[in-house]
């Protein structure tokens, strides 16, 4: 058996593995690609566009991979290994920069940024379906999930703050040599990662019905009205962190006037986000995931009101970014730890045991969530007449304000709402033991 520590470090750092190159993507590859690289930004956008619907196939075929894999070394954990050392081979040679011609390098640029998305696919998937397999102990769950937003959080925060040195330090100059030797040591780290989480984890407890066929049709019966919510919860919190991430920047650069303060928002960010993810698993045991999804939501409009009401005050907005971090961690860390209830669900309700179908659909509505908001704050901001690095006219700063505060204000209220139809916390205890039973009966009838 693996220590509890040692089991809940190696589940979590499996995403710090992955945030060390997906966070550098969704930073510096754009940059990369047009000021590096050598294509235009037109191409670039382009091709992350058209990725975006390859991706999103990619994940929902690794997801039905992930139901149907029957190993000693269990369902997801198989992949941690198989893909490691995918995932840093196409992490060099996304980063490499080939002699070939401008046509050539578009060419080279959109395979190996294919490829690179489906490695990332191969080994997260199986990240997010593991956990019901890891322990059917719902405190220790919850444990798990902080554990891996934790990693995942620190994870973000080195590509933060050391890419850029670790590029010009490699590159002295050299912008190519520079990305390339320092993706190349992201890539080597993350693979020795994912080799620590095959090895730290075990699945212990088998799905229901781990012997039974099915078709692609039953898999798709097997969700519920639960999946859904849960699903549409990812889609409007990721739509909330994309313009709150985002919009950030326009508002304190062109509203306050304060772009030296844009430092200090990252670093607050991370700072109140910690707290809340390290506090959840404690709340969890206390009150209902539904109530602390109400709560961490009120907490955000708060803040939110806090930065509104406060602009002039130094300490209004910095209290007030704090305080809508609290609110916008706890409903993150709260959307992923209702994801292995809902597996069981249905398990319990429907007897299918889809844990990476259901990962794989979830995947698909913050991909497209994501990509979805990015497009609406662009339009929107151009209705307003928003100009870059231009003095705005009252109606882009109004229109930025808009896109900062109220925006977000609003999905908060329709991720309570979505909240008020969630119905498992109450269900927690019927469905542990009667899925325990079924494992029972199983394995005497062996």
């Amino acid at each position: 058996m693996k220590s509890k520590w040692g089991k809940r470090i190696g589940y979590g750092i499996g995403d710090l593995g992955c945030n060390l190159v997906f966070s550098t993507m969704a930073s510096y590859l754009m940059v990369f690609y047009t000021d590096v690289f050598g294509i235009s930004a037109a191409a670039a956008g382009t091709m992350m566009l058209v990725t975006k619907f390859i991706d999103a196939i990619t994940d929902t075929g690794m997801g039905l991979i992930v139901d149907r894999t029957h190993t000693k070394w269990g369902q997801g954990r198989p992949y941690f290994l198989f893909g490691a050392v995918p995932f840093a081979v196409f992490t060099f040679l996304t980063f490499y920069i080939p002699d070939l011609g401008s046509g050539g390098k578009l060419v080279w640029a959109y395979v190996t940024y294919c490829l690179l998305c489906t490695a990332y696919t191969v080994v997260n998937i199986p990240l997010n379906t593991i956990v019901p397999r890891l322990t059917s102990d719902v405190h220790e769950r919850d444990i798990l999930v902080s554990t891996r937003m934790v990693c995942a959080m620190i994870g973000t925060a080195i590509v933060m703050t050391i890419t850029t040195p670790l590029v010009e330090f490699f590159g002295k100059g050299n912008d190519a040599k520079g990305y390339l030797i320092t993706m190349t040591i992201y890539g080597i780290a993350a693979m020795l990662i994912f080799f620590v989480t095959f090895a730290s984890t075990e699945e212990v407890v088998p799905p229901t019905n781990a012997h039974e066929k099915t078709s692609l049709k039953d898999d798709f019966k097997g969700l519920t009205s639960q999946a859904w919510i849960l699903f549409f919860l990812n889609l409007f919190y990721f739509s909330l962190y994309v313009i709150r991430s985002t919009t950030v920047i326009y508002y304190f650069k062109y509203n306050l006037g304060r772009t030296d303060w844009l430092f200090l928002v990252g670093i607050l960010g991370i700072l109140s986000g910690l707290p809340m993810l390290l506090l959840l698993p404690a709340l969890e045991r206390k009150f209902s995931k539904k109530n602390l999804m109400y709560l961490s939501v009120l907490i955000y409009i708060v803040g939110d009101m806090v930065i509104f009401l406060g602009k002039n005050s130094a300490f209004c907005l910095l209290a007030g970014l704090v305080i809508t971090g609290l609110g916008i961690y706890g409903i993150f860390g709260l959307t992923f730890s209702m994801q292995p209830d809902v597996i069981d669900y249905s398990e319990y309700k429907k007897n299918a045991s889809i844990s990476g179908l259901i990962a794989a659909i979830q995947g698909f509505f913050v991909k497209g969530g994501m990509g979805l908001t990015s497009f609406i704050i662009g339009a929107f901001l151009a209705s307003g007449g928003y100009v870059a690095d231009a003095v705005q006219t009252p109606k882009a700063l109004s229109y930025i304000e808009i896109c900062f505060i109220w925006i977000p204000i609003i999905l908060c209220v329709i991720i309570a709402v979505l909240t008020y139809f969630y119905k498992l916390d109450a269900l927690r205890g019927d469905m542990t033991e009667e899925l325990e039973k079924r494992r029972q009966k199983m394995a005497g009838g062996k």
